[in-house]
């Protein structure tokens, strides 16, 4: 256990937090809110999170900056079903501070490619649709313990081997995505499922690959 109040002093000093949710937790919602908001009163932030997809980050940018409304931004990008609760509150934060929100995240469909036939899959896309990812090839270790346990979860079944290797896509492009918007001197905060940043596994370890020195 540990208080707000130390945790709060711990985080401020850092140069990247990823916030691990359960998606489904009105709780750590809350949680988010208010310590973007308490951070905010302490360091210049970056925020950005798994929920959008980089492809929207247009959309995005265009809410923030005014020029879309909210539901401009519900009928343009593809949003969570649970984004006017859990999540409109943290962009519109965003919004009201002039903030930089960043869209991290693959666009699923990728994904669902990846989990279906590996990566060489991504090969046949476009140099467009590949500017929405982390840059090909994939780096992937498969004998991470969170990768690893993703195939226990699911034997026997078909292609289960890819599975792991779209959950890397994901966290390769958040961390690639994350360190493009990444500005020195700011605190950039990250919201994600926990499964994508726990035991500094996931995404973090993609950070560490490219920025091994900055404080996660």
């Amino acid at each position: 256990k540990v208080s707000y109040k130390k945790m709060l002093g711990t985080l401020k000093q850092k140069d990247i937090v990823l916030f691990g949710e359960s998606h489904n937790n009105p709780i750590a919602h809350w949680l988010q809110l208010e310590l973007s908001t308490d951070l905010g009163k302490l360091r210049k932030l970056t925020m950005g999170a798994e929920m959008f997809e980089h492809d929207n980050q247009p959309a995005l940018d265009a809410y923030l900056q005014g020029k879309l409304s909210a539901k401009g931004l519900d009928s343009t990008a593809r949003l969570w079903n649970n984004y006017k609760t859990d999540y409109a509150p943290l962009v519109n934060y965003a919004k009201e501070n002039k903030i930089v929100f960043a869209a991290t995240n693959v666009p699923r469909r990728y994904a669902s490619m990846v989990a279906r036939s590996g990566f060489s899959v991504l090969d046949t896309l476009t140099k467009a649709e590949k500017e929405w990812m982390a840059p090909l090839p994939i780096k992937y270790d498969s004998t991470l313990p969170g990768y690893k346990k993703m195939l226990e979860m699911m034997p026997g079944h078909n292609n289960a081997f890819n599975f792991p290797k779209a959950q890397a896509l994901k966290d390769a492009t958040m961390a690639h995505f994350i360190l493009r918007y990444f500005v020195a001197g700011n605190l950039f905060i990250h919201f994600n499922g926990s499964f994508h940043s726990e035991n500094y596994e996931g995404i973090v370890w993609y950070l560490k690959q490219q920025q091994p020195f900055l404080k996660y």
